[in-house]
């Protein structure tokens, strides 16, 4: 006579939902029996949608990078409360390199630059908070769609913020957090530019100014970061999801955010990009595939139809023609690489002065390689680097089309470092979409066990 179980064993198949699909195949580590469990306590998401989609409203109320840090303990409570978290690559190295930026903090000269120093850290530490967080949930098999909408609705906040400053160039004003703060915090030029409400940014020095969109960061470089990052971000979306109505508000905005990203004259946005393109590309042609090829010859195309109606190419000559950008900058690498030198071990904790090139020896500033170098040390800055290598080889196992426009992002990262410091929200905004790619490369995202294999109530 058979035996029976006293509990009935539920077969789950392998089949995904047409309307979503996975961003890469099941490797073969994801063997494990243990990698198909789900856990019983689901992390929830409305976190991630205050934190991300919300964001033009914590701009408008001049709290966007201090409301950053509190969403991360948030995350973090959540995680800590639902435990048996799962780790991402790289996490490990990560803890690293916050224990060597900490360490650094004794390289302060004053101890009223703790307070940028502690936001700064708490920018980093909340960007691994959030990659864990979202690796841990796409992890457990909640809908690939509605992790990533977050981070869509901040993309759709950032593109209409850029053509706020493309419609309103000279929009100006203090926001209702910079009211309310002390005359003495108002004086600061550091927290001035993170309250207030400026829709671009403009240098008055320029031989030939212009309005450079930059809402809802206070440097209009922020705003160029963002968009290198975010924008494989939202053709991995749009190759993954085949419908519904954030995907039609994607194809919609993605030409028009065009506009604003050429206004920017960013040229580290360009290249970025272009690095970005040059690594897929490569890759596909290695392995003798071309499947990239129609979506990046329809944005080069719409990209060329754009400055048809901007003339970027002139913009950006005449702005490097009649400043002296290129020539500060330089100096300014040579001088930050000079100082690092008489503190190569743990630098001298955070910049010494505002993110400019016109203010009084800006050391530490107009790129990450060099924010790295000159406040937490050379060693913190290879610890960096390292990280952004593991994890670009990890997602080097992505096989779709969406999985490859994520496994762009760490060399992407990498190649802005020489022109943007991203230790601000935009650290988040690399990793959520970094940790959306990883967790595809490590497990089941949306899709059930393998046929026969059981699962336990």
């Amino acid at each position: 006579m058979p035996r029976t179980s006293a509990r009935p064993r539920r077969l789950i198949s392998a089949s995904a939902p047409a309307k979503v699909r996975a961003v890469a195949a099941v490797e073969p580590g994801v063997l494990d029996p243990q990698a198909w469990l789900v856990r019983t306590a689901k992390l929830p998401l409305w976190p991630l949608t205050a934190m991300f989609a919300l964001m033009p409203l914590w701009w408008g109320l001049g709290v966007f990078y201090f409301v950053w840090p509190f969403f991360g303990m948030v995350l973090l409570a959540l995680l800590t409360t639902r435990g048996d978290v799962r780790l991402p690559t790289g996490t490990w190295l990560w803890f690293i390199l916050l224990g060597l930026v900490v360490i650094s903090a004794t390289r302060l000269d004053r101890a009223t630059s703790l307070a940028v120093f502690g936001l700064r850290l708490s920018h980093l530490c909340t960007a691994l908070i959030v990659g864990v967080y979202v690796y841990n949930v796409a992890r457990d098999r909640a809908s690939w769609v509605k992790i990533a909408n977050p981070l869509a609705f901040f993309w759709l906040g950032m593109v209409a913020l850029g053509w706020c400053g493309v419609l309103f160039p000279k929009f100006s004003a203090p926001s209702p957090f910079e009211l309310l703060l002390p005359q003495g915090v108002q004086s600061e030029r550091f927290i001035t530019d993170l309250v207030r409400l400026d829709t671009t940014e403009f240098n008055k020095l320029s031989n030939n100014p212009i309005y450079r969109p930059a809402a809802p960061y206070p440097f209009t470089n922020n705003w160029g970061t963002a968009y290198s990052f975010l924008v494989p971000f939202v053709l991995a979306y749009l190759t993954s999801v085949r419908r519904g109505k954030m995907r039609i508000v994607l194809l919609v905005s993605l030409p028009l955010s065009l506009v604003p990203a050429f206004l920017t004259l960013n040229r580290g946005m360009f290249i970025g990009l272009g690095a970005g393109v040059l690594y897929l590309l490569g890759r596909e042609i290695a392995k003798g595939r071309v499947r990239l090829l129609l979506p990046i010859a329809a944005i080069v195309l719409a990209g060329w139809i754009v400055t048809l109606f901007i003339p970027v190419v002139d913009l950006i000559t005449n702005r490097t023609s009649t400043t002296d950008t290129t020539s500060d900058r330089f100096d300014l690498y040579v001088q930050t690489w000079a100082a690092v030198l008489h503190s190569p071990l743990l630098g001298f904790g955070q910049p010494n002065s505002v993110d400019t090139t016109h203010a009084a020896e800006p050391l530490g500033t107009q790129g990450m390689i060099w924010q790295l170098l000159y406040s937490h040390g050379i060693p913190a800055t290879v610890c960096f680097y390292v990280l952004l290598l593991l994890l670009a080889r990890r997602l080097a196992g992505a096989v779709t089309p969406a999985g490859l426009w994520l496994s762009a992002l760490p060399v992407i990262a990498a190649v802005v470092t020489p022109f943007y410091a991203y230790i601000d929200p935009n650290m988040s905004v690399l990793l959520f979409a970094v940790g959306l790619g990883l967790a595809a490369v490590d497990g089941p995202v949306n899709r059930e066990p393998k046929p026969g294999l059981e699962v336990h109530p």
